[in-house]
C-alpha cells in the first residue's frame, strides 16, 4: 500500500471518514433548506390564513351558555324571566309577582349587567323584527325585557349577532323553530333543515 513521507498510508479509511465529515455538501444544504422553507410556509398557511376573533367567540360563547343558564333557572324556580339589550351591553331581569314589576336580578351575580367588549357590537331580531337599540345606561326606570324566557321553558324568538364594527364575520345566537337555543360562531355553516324563523331581515 503506498505511503507518504510521513509513513501515513495515502488509501487509509480513517482518513476518507474525516474527510466525509468534514461538512455539509452544497447540495445538502440546499435540501435541508428547502425542507425549512415549506416547513414555514405550511406555518403561514395555517396559522395567518384564517385568524381567529377570540374576543368575539369568547362573548358569544357566554351569551349563549347564559341564555341556557336563565332558561333552566326560570324552569326550577317557575319564575319568568327577561333579557335586556342595547347598545351598550345586556342584562338579565326577573318578573316579581309580588310588585308586578320586572326587577334586576340582584340575588344572581351571573345575571348582572355586562357591557359588550369595546369594538364589539349587536344586531337583535325579535319574532322576525328588527330591534333598534339604545343607549341606555343601567340605571334605567324600566326593566322590561326585549326577550321573554318563561317558567315553562318557552322562550321568545329571537337573533343575536354579535359582530366587530365597521362589519366582518359575526357570531349568532338564536332559536330554530323547536325554540332551542344554537350558537353559530363565524366561520360554522348554519345546520341543515327548516329556515330559522328569526332569521327574517327587515
Amino acid at each position: 500500500m503506498p505511503t507518504l513521507a510521513t509513513g501515513i498510508s495515502v488509501n487509509s479509511p480513517l482518513r476518507a471518514a474525516r474527510a466525509r465529515s468534514a461538512g455539509f455538501t452544497l447540495v445538502e444544504l440546499m435540501i435541508v433548506v428547502f425542507i425549512i422553507g415549506l416547513v414555514t410556509a405550511a406555518a403561514v398557511i395555517t396559522f395567518g390564513g384564517e385568524q381567529r376573533d377570540t374576543e368575539l367567540d369568547r362573548e358569544a360563547e357566554r351569551l349563549d351558555a347564559l341564555f341556557d343558564y336563565v332558561r333552566e333557572q326560570a324552569e326550577l324556580q317557575t319564575r319568568d324571566y327577561g333579557f335586556r339589550v342595547n347598545d351598550v351591553g345586556y342584562s338579565f331581569v326577573v318578573f316579581d309577582v309580588l310588585r308586578n314589576e320586572w326587577r334586576t336580578s340582584d340575588e344572581d351575580d351571573a345575571l348582572r349587567q355586562r357591557e359588550f367588549p369595546e369594538g364589539l357590537e349587536a344586531q337583535v331580531v325579535v319574532d322576525g323584527r328588527r330591534i333598534v337599540l339604545d343607549r341606555k345606561k343601567s340605571d334605567i326606570e324600566d326593566f322590561k325585557p326585549q326577550v321573554m324566557i318563561f317558567a315553562n321553558g318557552d322562550l321568545t324568538s329571537f337573533e343575536i349577532s354579535l359582530r366587530r364594527e365597521g362589519g366582518g364575520a359575526s357570531a349568532r345566537i338564536y332559536t330554530d323553530e323547536q325554540l332551542a337555543i344554537r350558537l353559530l360562531l363565524p366561520g360554522e355553516e348554519e345546520p341543515t333543515g327548516p329556515q330559522v324563523a328569526t332569521a327574517q331581515r327587515p
